[in-house]
């Protein structure tokens, strides 16, 4: 049995389609199928990767009070946050606690919350001469970058870095992870063993790509 997974995304869905790859790659022995793909924007990128392997996508409205709804019809084990920048109702957060999950491209909690994403975070990176960011893998609650860390991988600033330059490290960081967490989270689901999200949970190390 493989887990149901759903990934919400608001853009490109560059981290969508690592899964897809990463999957393809395991083969039968992926814990995991992505069945939905849900964005808030009826333009983003990633519903057209879906479509593009004939995945459901769908169009969440911007109450999100739909959300839960479509989640539970579609039978969704587990909810993958890759981009998606719309807070999670509580509703959502209670039904899934311990099975939703989002990628932040810093070290969290002092370069998250409300508003702190793509080079945004970088940019406070910079600004904080801080000589080391992160990839971090969290669970969801209902607020910003709260949730109890998975996993943290740091990648090292450069000198010479700007806010452009760290992203596009960063983000091969992000690819390289992500999917392996997703994977990993997917497999512990489908053996019906309890994620507590109140605490980090250890994940195997992966190959750096900084």
């Amino acid at each position: 049995m493989t887990a149901r997974i759903a990934v919400l995304a608001s853009g490109g869905g560059t981290n969508l389609q690592a899964i897809f790859d990463h999957f393809d790659q395991l083969g039968a022995t992926r814990a995991g199928d992505v069945v939905l793909v849900a964005s808030n924007r009826a333009d983003a990128g990633a519903l057209v990767r879906a479509r593009e392997r004939n995945v459901t996508i769908a169009v969440i409205p911007a109450s999100g009070d739909t959300l839960l709804t479509l989640l539970q019809t579609q039978a969704i084990d587990l909810v993958v946050l890759a981009g998606y920048l719309k807070l999670i109702p509580p509703d959502v957060t209670a039904a899934y606690r311990g099975r939703i999950v989002n990628i932040h491209p810093g070290p969290l909690p002092d370069f998250g919350g409300a508003g702190m994403y793509g080079l945004r975070v970088h940019r406070a990176v910079l600004d904080a001469n801080a000589r080391e960011t992160a990839v971090t893998v969290h669970f969801v609650d209902e607020h910003y970058d709260r949730g109890a860390t998975i996993v943290r991988w740091p990648v090292l600033v450069s000198d010479d870095d700007t806010p452009e330059t760290l992203a596009t490290r960063v983000l091969r960081v992000e690819h390289i992870v992500y999917p392996r967490v997703v994977d990993a989270l997917a497999a512990i689901i489908a053996v019906d063993v309890a994620v507590d999200p109140a605490a980090d949970v250890p994940v195997p190390p992966v190959p750096s790509a900084s």
